[in-house]
């Protein structure tokens, strides 16, 4: 026979409802302020109680909270679904030419092999010029305020040591020639500044032309290296997949400055092909140079789910990848515009399922050079 007798949390439950009905008919008691010693005054402070409506505000506003919290335990069992039925793709931007992680339905995640050192070496060297200009620049008006001393004698330190160690690293002789005449320059560079106390913008702009060729050439060794380090791994990858390689999602992450002509986006585009942009092939913007594999795979799954929720709630499969207010927000600026009596500034407004480059393609879009090697010398 079923007991009739109510567990205590069922019975305080039942209490703690009857009281909020109780509550809610009544509504609520009137009470007296309370006189508190002073000690507590920091703790209750003397400010006005919140107001009734400050209140229902934040009643309300607490339902997008919730949502948010609900929102990321609902991630983690999209993006289990999603790692089940997918191959996935999580490339990483780094100091060291990239990362790569194949995620296969049902199998441990594959870390791609890194790019070769040489990436990285003429990269770093590359760059050490780049610091000739930050060491000086903010000084140019007053190179008689010294506090650029200090840094560029420990830089100078780095730089001898680094000039010290090329003739170790395994690199092409014309290469470790080129890199040796970098630095060499940049030592003599800084000695002068440091044994003169003073330097020009003259003396930064020669510098900085006569590195400008070795760089040039820096950049093109790295990008080669890159690019057939990373199509090489794709293709073994895409002959692993099979035909699941047509059914693969990959995410790239960039900052502003490297979003055209982004490297990693380019060369998976050339295995993805062009119908997969913006679809199956992500370039998201970050706010830092780097950024981690988790972070990437949370955004790549909630593109991929939020792509659902749009087709439930607005019969749209790409909507959500659309900022969800832009449409209004647009019309709402052609309205203040006539109002103003302007023309609104917008641009041609594209599909939601687009397979657009995710940078500017259009020549005539702007003045100037749209390769390096298109730039004129002196």
């Amino acid at each position: 026979m079923r007991s009739s007798r109510i567990s205590p949390i069922r019975s305080a439950c039942l209490a703690a409802g009857a009281i909020a009905i109780g509550v809610a008919l009544t509504g609520p008691a009137t009470v007296a302020a309370e006189t508190l010693p002073a000690y507590m005054d920091i703790a209750v402070g003397s400010g006005k109680p919140t107001s009734k409506a400050q209140v229902a505000i934040d009643n309300i506003t607490a339902l997008d909270d919730g949502m948010q919290a609900i929102y990321a335990e609902s991630l983690e069992i999209f993006k289990a679904n999603i790692r089940e039925k997918y191959p996935l793709i999580i490339a990483r931007f780094d100091n060291f030419g990239g990362a790569m992680t194949l995620y296969a339905p049902g199998k441990d995640p594959v870390q791609a092999p890194p790019v070769p050192e040489a990436y990285a070496l003429v990269k770093s060297v590359s760059h050490s010029a780049m610091a000739m200009y930050q060491l000086v620049a903010p000084y140019l008006k007053d190179p008689g305020d010294t506090s650029w001393r200090a840094p560029m004698a420990i830089y100078l330190t780095q730089v001898k040591t680094a000039r010290e160690s090329i003739a170790d690293v395994d690199l092409p002789d014309n290469v470790q020639a080129r890199l040796d005449s970098m630095l060499d320059k940049e030592i003599a560079f800084m000695e002068r500044c440091l044994e003169t106390g003073t330097f020009t913008f003259a003396d930064l702009t020669d510098l900085a032309h006569a590195l400008e060729p070795d760089i040039v050439k820096n950049v093109a060794l790295a990008a080669q290296t890159q690019v057939d380090h990373w199509e090489s791994v794709l293709g073994e990858w895409q002959t692993m997949l099979g035909d699941d390689w047509d059914q693969t999602y990959a995410i790239t992450n960039t900052l502003y400055v490297t979003r055209q002509n982004n490297v990693l986006f380019t060369i998976l585009a050339q295995f993805m092909g062009e119908d997969a942009i913006d679809d199956r092939l992500i370039l998201v913007g970050t706010t830092a140079f780097t950024t981690t594999e988790a972070k990437l795979l949370d955004v790549l799954s909630r593109i991929i789910a939020d792509r659902s929720l749009g087709e439930v709630f607005f019969r749209n499969y790409y909507l959500m990848d659309a900022e969800l207010l832009g449409s209004a927000a647009r019309h709402a600026v052609e309205v203040d515009a006539e109002k103003q009596g302007k023309k609104a500034l917008l641009p041609t407004v594209a599909p939601f399922d687009t397979h657009a480059w995710p940078w500017p393609e259009d020549p005539a879009s702007g003045p100037g050079p749209a390769d390096m090697q298109e730039i004129e010398g002196d």
